[in-house]
């Protein structure tokens, strides 16, 4: 699956849950790490994991897409799930405003917000 694909299949799978703000930032030129962040919220410490949970589900499931890695889970006030291509960040409310991934990494042209 290529990395414009996988990252709007991510948006949706969260959509799908109710994950607020999603955003999802081109870094392909500003760093090897990956192409793309997908960035967004959860409501609550259970609303985190469930989030990290079920995507880390349904795209093993489906679509064959484990993680290289995943981090935070345990606590539920921040997920990062590392798909190679597409580093998955959930945040509680708290946690997002205090890392602000967005601001570090937009130039005003390479973040689009997922409706």
């Amino acid at each position: 699956m290529e990395s414009n694909e996988k990252v709007k299949l991510i948006c949706e799978i969260l959509s799908s849950k109710k994950a607020k703000g999603i955003v999802y930032i081109s870094v392909s030129d500003k760093t090897s790490l990956c192409d793309y962040f997908v960035i967004c919220g959860g409501t609550s410490k259970t609303h985190v994991k469930s989030l990290a949970e079920n995507l880390e589900e349904k795209l093993e499931k489906e679509y064959g897409e484990t993680p290289r890695r995943v981090e935070g889970l345990r606590e539920g006030r921040w997920a990062v799930l590392d798909y190679a291509d597409v580093i998955v960040h959930i945040f509680g409310d708290e946690e997002r405003d205090f890392y602000n991934l967005e601001r570090l990494w937009t130039d005003g042209k390479n973040l689009i917000r997922y409706s």
